[in-house]
C-alpha cells in the first residue's frame, strides 16, 4: 500500500491522520518501511538521506548495531519491571559525571515530562508561583509552557492551545531570547518568579544561537534575584558535545532537563540538578513525581550504550562539525538567506541575516522554504518539513552522504 493510501486510512483513525502535528506533510506524509544508518526507505520505494533523525535522538544513526545489541540483550531479560534496575545507576552516573551542575537525576519517559517536573520542582523549592520562558522556546506540550509567543514580558500569558486554562498560563511570563536586559527588567518588577527556563540553543525554531555573553549574563541575573535557572537540554544534551551546553558555554544551571539522545532512540527523559533541590523530589521530599515507564530498562540500556559509545569515540563530534561546515560553505555561496550551525545541528533561514530571537525567525520567507524543502526531497534529502525546526546529522552519515546533501543545497538554493 502506498503512502497516499495509508494516509487516507489514517485520517479516519487518528486526528489529522498523524501522531504529532509536524508530521502532517501536505498533501500527505511519506510512510517509512525501514531505516538503517543515515537512510530511510519509504513504502513507495524511495531512498532518502535523513537529516531529521527522529528530531534529534539518533546521533549514531538508525538501527545502529551497537545500540541494537544492547537493546536485544535487555529484551532477553525483560523490558518492564516496575522496580529499580542497575541500569538506572549506570546512566545516572554517566550524566552526573558529565555535568558539573548536576548532583542527582530522576528518569522519566519524555522530554515534556522532564520539563513539567522541573518546573514543579522549582516552584516547590522556592515557594514561588510564576515562571519565565523565552518567546518561541519549546519545552513540551504541557499546559504551563503552551503560551502564545510574543504575548510580552509584562502582560499575562495567553494559552496557545484550546483546553489550556488561562489562569494557569497567567503564571508564565515571557522575554525575548538574547535579551538579558529584558530578563533583568522583568525580575526587578516581580518577586514571585520561581524559575527561568530556556533552551540554551533554541532548537524548535532554529537553531538560534546565544550571543557571546547571553548565557553568562542570564546565570548572573537569575542568581542575583534568587531565581532558579532551568536549562532545557532535551535537544542540546550530548548533541553538541559531552556535557552539552552547560560545558560548552560554561554555564551551570540549578536544574537541567534531558531527553532524545540519552535514550539512544527509545523514549526517555530526565531532570537533574543541585542535590539540595533534587532531594525535594518524592519519596525523599514533598514534590511529587511518578510514572509507570520511568526508568524503563530497554530505554536505559540503549542510553547507556549510546553515551558510552560517544565517550569512546569523541572524534564523532569533530567530524560532524566538519560535515555541517561543508554544507554551510555551499549554502553561503548561494547568497540566498542565512545559514546557522553548531556542531551537528544546522538550518538555512530564508532571511538575509541569521535570526537572534523568535521575532526575527518569524520574518523568514516560509513560502520560499516550502519550495526549497520540496526540491530537496525530490533530490532524496529529507529535512524536517518546517522553517522552524532544526536539521540534524549523525555519525552514520558518510562522506558521500554529506557531499550529496551539500550538492543538493547548492542545486536548490541556486535554482
Amino acid at each position: 500500500m502506498k503512502s497516499s493510501d495509508l494516509f487516507a486510512r489514517a485520517k479516519t483513525l487518528m486526528p489529522g491522520g498523524v501522531s504529532s502535528p509536524v508530521r502532517a506533510i501536505k498533501p500527505f506524509p511519506f510512510y517509512v518501511e525501514r531505516a538503517a544508518g543515515s537512510h530511510l526507505t519509504t513504502v513507495d520505494g524511495d531512498d532518502l538521506i535523513d537529516c531529521c533523525l527522529g528530531y534529534g535522538p539518533l546521533i549514531l544513526g538508525h538501527a545502529n548495531p551497537h545500540i541494537r545489541e544492547a537493546i536485544e540483550r535487555q529484551l532477553e531479560g525483560g523490558w518492564l519491571y516496575g522496580t529499580p534496575s542497575p541500569l538506572e545507576l549506570d546512566l545516572a552516573g554517566i550524566i552526573i559525571g558529565d555535568h558539573p551542575g548536576i548532583g542527582m537525576v530522576r528518569f522519566v519517559s519524555s522530554g515534556s515530562e522532564a520539563t513539567m517536573a522541573a518546573i514543579r520542582l522549582a516552584r516547590g523549592y522556592t515557594g514561588k508561583q510564576d515562571i519565565i520562558k523565552v518567546e518561541g522556546g519549546f519545552h513540551g506540550a504541557h499546559d504551563a509552557v503552551l503560551v502564545k509567543a510574543g504575548s510580552g514580558a509584562t502582560t499575562l500569558g495567553v494559552p496557545d492551545s484550546a483546553g489550556v486554562v488561562a489562569d494557569l498560563v497567567a503564571h508564565t511570563r515571557q522575554v525575548p531570547y538574547n535579551d538579558a536586559e529584558a530578563l533583568e527588567t522583568l525580575l526587578s518588577e516581580n518577586d514571585d518568579i520561581a524559575a527561568f527556563i530556556l533552551e540554551p540553543i533554541m532548537g524548535n525554531i532554529g537553531p538560534v544561537l546565544p550571543g557571546d555573553d547571553y548565557l553568562a549574563d542570564v546565570r548572573e541575573i537569575t542568581a542575583a534575584y534568587d531565581v532558579l535557572l532551568i536549562l532545557d537540554e532535551v535537544i542540546t544534551g550530548y548533541r553538541i558535545g559531552i556535557g552539552g551546553a552547560e560545558v560548552l558555554y560554561g554555564v551551570k544551571p540549578d536544574i537541567a532537563t534531558f531527553g532524545k539522545i540519552i535514550g539512544g532512540g527509545l523514549p526517555i527523559g530526565a531532570f537533574g540538578g543541585r542535590r539540595d533541590i533534587m532531594e525535594l523530589v518524592a519519596p525523599a521530599g514533598p514534590v511529587y513525581q511518578a510514572g509507570t515507564f520511568s526508568g524503563n530498562p530497554a530505554s536505559l540500556a540503549a542510553g547507556v550504550a549510546t553515551l558510552r559509545y560517544l565517550h569512546d569515540h569523541p572524534e564523532i563530534y569533530r567530524r560532524l562539525d566538519d560535515a555541517t561546515r561543508t554544507i554551510e560553505e555551499v549554502a553561503v555561496d548561494a547568497r540566498r538567506g542565512s545559514f546557522v550551525r553548531m556542531g551537528s545541528i544546522f538550518k538555512h533561514f530564508f532571511r538575509s541575516t541569521s535570526p537572534r530571537n523568535y521575532r526575527e525567525v518569524k520574518e523568514c520567507d516560509t513560502e520560499a522554504f516550502s519550495r526549497f524543502w520540496k526540491a530537496m526531497l525530490d533530490l532524496g534529502i529529507f529535512l524536517p518539513p518546517s522553517q522552524f525546526e532544526t536539521n540534524f546529522l549523525s555519525a552514520a552519515h558518510s562522506d558521500q552522504d554529506i557531499d550529496e546533501i551539500a550538492e543538493a543545497y547548492g542545486s536548490c538554493l541556486f535554482a
